[in-house]
């Protein structure tokens, strides 16, 4: 990790910082002016940098207020933390909102200021993690025809700025198109700046989207700059635009119409120029019909629509995308990749994909953790690849050889049926178990199986329906191993008898 640089006229306050950064384990850098930082930051190599700065407000030979605005102009993703007596405080606050990560006021709290330097430390070690992956792994894959007609159609919008609306099921990758799109326009050297409109609390959003002023709300204690001015010059990708609350869509039809919006709390309009891309799993024109969704807001972004196919629709780029990822997974955990053989590549192309790439790369993840060889076989995959593959594709299941044989076993049958029914008539299908599993791995993998289909299928009682099922058949279980005799049975279970009572009359069991 590269060091902090500290600059402060005032030698105790450097001293005081270094100790307890280097108790942190923190290596630090310091200086008693700005015009040496500055000497610093032009002689110093990519790798001799600071890893983020805290400079005092007031210092001889220089304000540390100009020292930010010129550290920002060169390096702007560099975190700043401004120190300042209570005195400068209101200034300070107003003056480096621009840019600096936070302000430390004088006198402060040792342990708070360690909290803070090194939270700001983790935030630009993730961002620099974050370029890194950008910069190394290719933007887009696929050689599938649907992939390809996304590829034209970026190429052919690669010199416009129009507003374009991506389409799409969740995880197909639509913020990599929106990324493809930015890299390629006129505004490539500007900011992308996304945002998920459904994951920020509705109270919320507004904020996040235009800033608010100082005292707009509890708790706004500065000013704010929001995800519109952060993106100007640039692209801002407002994801899962259909989730957007009403209210907000108006406002954000204004910013769309002439670029002007006001902060929360703000009275003086602020201009921007901005490029919106926005996707959406949703049906928009359903969603219009519906009463939720402005229909002069959704022909606003319907301009140009682009639609991101399915993982099921581009089956002939799971090989491909699999061993990208496998490979991905590995540089990233500092390990050799796995291989994965053509018998177990067959299993994942049967499969269907419900989380589309976003859920075969958590797969190729659990891969390089889980797979015990270096060669993934089939009965490495995860559990609701092989329970999935083998009751919508008998025809996948490899024939039985050998010690290392797939059985068939009615424990997954059992835990997929509902298990207050008997199922004498229900075939058994294939399950993925190798015989070197224990037998109560069969009803776990089962029950994982089970709640991944319900999970898939948009189920919200998941739990409650699992739960109930599952105690239903451990009571029934005890009390045709006693006879009927609930205090025995409370008793072999573990529980107390009015427990057993209870949950009888809860679950139905009478």
């Amino acid at each position: 990790m590269k060091p902090i640089w500290i600059v402060d006229d005032d030698q105790s306050i450097r001293f005081v910082l270094e100790k307890a950064l280097l108790r942190e384990h923190l290596p630090t850098r310091s200086f008693s002016n700005p015009r040496d930082v500055l000497d610093a930051l032009n002689t110093a190599g990519d790798d001799e940098g600071p890893q983020i700065l805290v400079s005092d407000i007031r210092m001889p030979g220089g304000s540390g207020l100009d020292l930010l605005e010129k550290v920002k102009a060169k390096h702007p993703g560099l975190p700043v933390i401004i120190m300042t007596a209570f005195s400068d405080l209101d200034s300070a606050v107003s003056a480096f909102q621009g840019g600096a990560f936070e302000y430390l006021p004088k006198p402060f709290d040792l342990p708070k200021a360690v909290e803070l330097i090194r939270r700001a430390v983790e935030e630009s070690l993730r961002e620099e993690v974050a370029e890194e992956r950008m910069a190394d792994a290719p933007e887009m894959l696929g050689q599938a025809p649907a992939m390809q007609d996304v590829f034209r159609a970026i190429g052919r919008l690669s010199q416009s700025n129009v507003t374009v609306m991506i389409t799409g099921e969740s995880g197909s990758g639509k913020e990599l198109v929106a990324r493809a799109l930015h890299k390629h326009s006129p505004r490539a050297n500007g900011p992308f700046v996304a945002i998920n409109t459904a994951a920020i609390p509705k109270d919320l959003l507004e904020s996040e989207l235009f800033g608010h002023e100082r005292g707009a709300f509890t708790g706004a204690q500065t000013m704010r700059r929001g995800r519109f001015e952060q993106a100007d010059g640039g692209t801002l990708f407002l994801d899962e635009i259909g989730d957007m609350p009403f209210e907000l869509q108006t406002r954000l039809l204004r910013v769309l119409s002439d670029g002007h919006f006001y902060r929360v709390g703000g009275h003086s309009a602020v201009k921007t120029n901005v490029r919106v891309i926005a996707a959406t799993h949703q049906d928009l024109e359903q969603r219009v019909k519906d009463g939720v969704f402005r229909e002069d807001l959704f022909h606003r972004l319907n301009v140009i629509r682009l639609r991101l196919p399915a993982l099921r629709e581009r089956k002939e780029d799971i090989s491909m995308l699999t061993r990208h990822f496998l490979q991905q997974s590995a540089q990233q955990l500092g390990v050799d990749p796995k291989r994965i053989s053509d018998a177990a590549l067959g299993w994942l192309e049967v499969f269907n994909f419900p989380g589309n790439v976003r859920q075969l790369e958590n797969i190729c993840h659990w891969l390089t953790v889980m797979a015990p060889a270096q060669v993934v076989e089939p009965k490495d995959l995860p559990p609701e690849v092989g329970a999935t593959v083998a009751m919508s594709n008998s025809d996948a299941v490899p024939p039985v050889a050998g010690s290392e044989a797939w059985v068939a076993t009615a424990d997954v049958v059992v835990a997929l049926g509902h298990p207050l029914q008997p199922q004498p008539s229900v075939p058994v299908i294939a399950s993925a178990l190798p015989l070197s599993l224990s037998p109560l791995a069969g009803w776990e993998l089962g029950l994982e199986a089970e709640a991944v289909a319900m999970l898939t299928a948009g189920r919200t009682d998941v739990w409650d329906a699992l739960t109930h099922r599952f105690e239903s058949r451990l009571i029934l279980a005890a009390l045709s191993s006693t006879k009927g005799r609930r205090i025995e049975a409370a008793q072999k279970l573990g529980i107390g008898r009015n427990t057993i009572t209870r949950k009888i009359q809860e679950l139905g069991l009478e």
